[in-house]
């Protein structure tokens, strides 16, 4: 058993390793000539309006961006702060989305509300929690021209200022890139190795006419990631890329704040209750079950250890996080493992924005 935990622990290295040196990073900023709308849904969102805006005013060598400011009833003053910080930049519009839908979630209603309204080439999918680099919106759509696929996520850098954050927060980019082999998933992609991050998500109009824009993901909590299994069962092809140049977003502030955010939506990450305890299954063996060989006394407990860290520093360092925590892995484990559970305990019943998800 020992050898083949042993095994496991240095196929999630080798994956690691190749992840790091072959992921696609968002380097060509050339001018874009064709036209781009970015779909920002806000939802009391004051704290974070203006500095999203102010990112997206000072993009650079896009020429045909306009942007589509979402308004989903916010109850605070996201609409006042984001008129100032429009001040008049004809490529903005704010518009309302009057509340979800009947049977749709109200983040992905102001979503498919912006993109009843969008004409152009391009669609991104921006949260106003991100900040972008002036450079961000033309890289990412180049990369995704270059590369002749129908949509990139390029994956935003996750600041982590509590402790509670960077036990956590690695946790996301961590989990692809020890877990999917991205240039494959790009060559032959498949449901099951989907990944996208709709903080800042690019998709070719046509791909997302092709599926009815949002509707296939009306339901979903985590819209992303399904919305990237609809686009590849349509027969689209799309990756998650290193953003962390590109832009950069602090989901949460506080360990409050992780544990109804993750609690919203976990229990739907893993495609059931079955898929969940597989999640804890895996997140135990690498996280949690070292340390008990270590404490064993057996001396495949430290190798083991040492490489999921190993995979932990490699993530980190190239999504620009502090590779310093990688070595509390086990502890981030035990969090994450009790966010699952929590998730599990309080599904449907969680207060998210003011709404009940």
């Amino acid at each position: 058993m020992e050898l083949a935990f042993f095994g496991f622990s240095y196929l999630l290295l080798f994956i690691s390793i190749i992840n790091y040196f072959t992921i696609r990073i968002p380097a060509d900023s050339r001018n874009v000539t064709e036209s781009i709308t970015v779909l920002l849904p806000v939802r009391n969102e004051e704290l974070n309006i203006e500095r999203c805006i102010q990112g997206l005013k000072a993009q650079v060598n896009v020429p045909g961006l306009q942007v589509l400011i979402i308004n989903d009833q916010s109850e605070d003053k996201t609409t006042e702060l984001a008129r100032r910080a429009v001040d008049g930049d004809s490529r903005f519009s704010i518009i309302d989305s009057n509340g979800p839908q009947p049977g749709w979630l109200g983040k992905v209603s102001a979503l498919q509300r912006g993109y009843e309204s969008a004409h152009s080439d391009f669609i991104i999918t921006l949260d106003a929690d991100v900040a972008l680099n002036p450079d961000a919106v033309a890289s990412a759509v180049n990369q995704l021209k270059d590369l002749q696929l129908d949509f990139v996520s390029p994956y935003p850098r996750q600041i982590a200022l509590t402790f509670a954050e960077k036990m956590v927060q690695p946790l996301l980019h961590w989990s692809w890139m020890t877990t999917v082999i991205l240039r494959l998933a790009e060559k032959v992609p498949h449901t099951s190795t989907a990944v996208a991050n709709g903080q800042f998500l690019v998709v070719r109009s046509s791909a997302l006419d092709s599926v009815g824009g949002f509707t296939s993901v009306q339901k979903e909590i985590l819209d992303d990631i399904e919305m990237a299994r609809s686009l590849i069962t349509a027969g689209f092809r799309g990756v998650v890329t290193e953003g962390s140049s590109l832009a950069s977003t602090r989901m949460y502030q506080n360990f409050d704040e992780i544990r109804a955010g993750y609690g919203k939506s976990l229990h739907k990450a893993f495609g059931g209750l079955f898929g969940s305890l597989i999640a804890v299954f895996f997140i135990f063996i690498t996280g949690i079950l070292p340390v008990i060989f270590i404490l064993m006394g057996s001396p495949l407990g430290w190798l083991v250890y040492s490489s999921i860290v190993f995979t932990r520093m490699l993530s980190d360092t190239r999504a620009q996080s502090d590779p310093f925590f990688a070595i509390l892995h086990p502890l981030s484990s035990l969090i994450l493992i009790y966010l699952i559970a929590f998730s599990w305990k309080k599904r449907g019943s969680i207060q998210w924005k003011g709404r009940t998800v």
